[in-house]
């Protein structure tokens, strides 16, 4: 008996996954294959476009090898947000590569703007600072190598997966990735003339912005699928772990913990962030944006494994056991090795530890570390909760690191809340996929969505005052985003 299902690709910083999910929910499969990531130079993070696009196929290819008489009646796009490219319009080659969200080139771009008094105006309109994490200067970047004579597309990493799904026939992205562009007006959901402007980006090379759930085109000469399936959704990853979750009441948020992380919680309307944190779309359907505040933290599970290097272990889970034995005290850690995002936005902060004494011991050392998670989290959701309209209500954490129960037990502890933890890593590619459901009829509202079977595990915190670290951190903190005294850096 064939089964139907949609194939869900979540493309991410260091991996492109492919799921299959059933029409009852269900994951049937499971694919992944490594992009690859460059740092040209200090602070520069990008990728190949190419090799991108054929780790996405690689991925549906390992997906689809241990399935067997499966329809597949959509496609779902999940995506890592704030990367941008540029290709030809007219072949679809590459005319240079994905900038990377992490990638810091636009700095002095970005720091001429908020010195010229930009930023407020910005963050108006588009609910987000003006930091080199944000796409509009690195389209600008990229448009400048780009020969006069080219005809080019710019795009989210959304709009580069459609151009090659559809072989180059549909140019579009969805609204949750044009709301993190910076180049879009959230309130009256368009691309801005006056952002465009600002800059120096032609809107004419922008993609069309489509719902969440929506129709962006059909497949065509993609190995191992069948021309004419649907593409049915696309959104940003972040936004599309919340939806997975069902967390569609107000306050409802979740955590996602990857190379950086992202913490997000469903607002009732648009609400003009402050305090660090950032107002975003977390999805549309219908024409009908659904508002969220989020933030970014630039660094978060990276860091383990640059620990695990350091002190010689042979992996991370051998690092969190070791910190597990870690006695109090001992050092802060701040992974601020491309600045600091969220809630402090600050671009020249540098990682670093502080208050190693005689006495500190690799356990200690390693526990600052994994600590450093869990107090980044406490910094947004505290800022999130200080002007929130409504009560915090459920927490949700996902990505890979999120199975990790030392790891999460610490996150219960420092927030002094209780966190849900999924079974299912693969949350972003099931909220793309219940997206491509709602599109294609599978499911018909988000009650339905919201009724489908989760695995779920709840983490409660333990009685542990943690107010002796957070000050540590704190201090850590400060210590990262002081500026040096130019006598002494000469």
């Amino acid at each position: 008996m064939t089964t139907t299902a949609i194939l869900a690709i979540d493309q991410g910083t260091t991996n492109s996954k492919a799921v299959l999910v059933s029409t009852s929910g269900e994951i049937l499969s499971r694919g992944s294959s490594p992009v690859g990531i460059e740092h040209p130079q200090p602070g520069w993070v990008e990728q190949n476009p190419v090799r991108l696009w054929v780790s996405v196929q690689e991925a549906i290819a390992r997906c689809l090898q241990s399935v067997s008489d499966v329809e597949i009646i959509g496609i779902a796009i999940s995506n890592q947000r704030e990367s941008v490219t540029i290709w030809d319009a007219r072949t679809g080659e590459p005319l240079g590569p994905v900038v990377s969200w992490q990638c810091r080139r636009t700095a002095a771009t970005c720091a001429e703007l908020t010195a010229a008094g930009h930023a407020p105006r910005v963050q108006v309109l588009t609910g987000l600072p003006i930091d080199p994490m944000f796409p509009g200067p690195k389209m600008k970047w990229l448009l400048d190598r780009v020969p006069d004579e080219k005809t080019v597309r710019l795009g989210t990493i959304d709009a580069w997966l459609i151009h090659c799904f559809t072989d180059g026939a549909v140019h579009a992205c969805d609204a949750s990735n044009a709301a993190r562009s910076q180049l879009y007006d959230l309130e009256a959901q368009e691309w801005s003339d006056e952002l465009c402007t600002l800059f120096g980006v032609p809107k004419s090379l922008l993609p069309d912005v489509g719902d969440s759930a929506s129709n962006f085109g059909v497949t065509k000469n993609v190995p191992g699928l069948k021309d004419g399936i649907p593409i049915a959704s696309a959104i940003g990853d972040s936004h599309a772990a919340l939806f997975g979750h069902g967390a569609f009441n107000p306050g409802d948020g979740k955590v996602t913990f990857g190379t950086g992380s992202s913490i997000m919680t469903t607002l009732p309307e648009f609400i003009a962030p402050e305090n660090g944190i950032t107002t975003t779309i977390a999805w549309s359907i219908a024409g009908k944006p659904t508002y969220a505040f989020e933030g970014n933290i630039l660094v978060s599970a990276a860091s383990l494994p640059w620990m695990v290097e350091m002190l010689g272990l042979p992996d991370v889970q051998a690092l969190t056991e070791l910190a597990a034995t870690a006695a109090p005290g001992g050092p802060g850690f701040v992974p601020a090795f491309v600045g600091l995002g969220a809630p402090y936005w600050h671009s020249d902060a540098r990682a670093l530890f502080s208050g190693i004494t005689f006495n500190t011991t690799r356990a200690q050392m390693a526990r600052s570390v994994t600590d450093s998670m869990a107090f980044q989290v406490h910094d947004v959701f505290k800022a999130m909760a200080a002007q929130s309209q409504t009560p915090m209500g459920r927490l949700y954490v996902d990505g890979g690191p999120s199975q990790n129960s030392f790891l999460m037990q610490c996150v219960a502890d420092v927030l002094d809340r209780a966190i849900i933890q999924c079974d299912a890593p693969e949350a972003s590619a099931l909220g793309a996929a219940y997206l491509a459901g709602l599109s294609l009829g599978v499911w018909a509202d988000l009650d339905a969505v919201a009724a489908l079977p989760r695995s779920t595990n709840t983490i409660t915190p333990r009685n542990c005052d943690a107010t002796d670290r957070l000050h540590v951190w704190q201090d850590a903190i400060y210590r990262s985003t002081v500026t040096v005294p130019s006598s002494m850096s000469e």
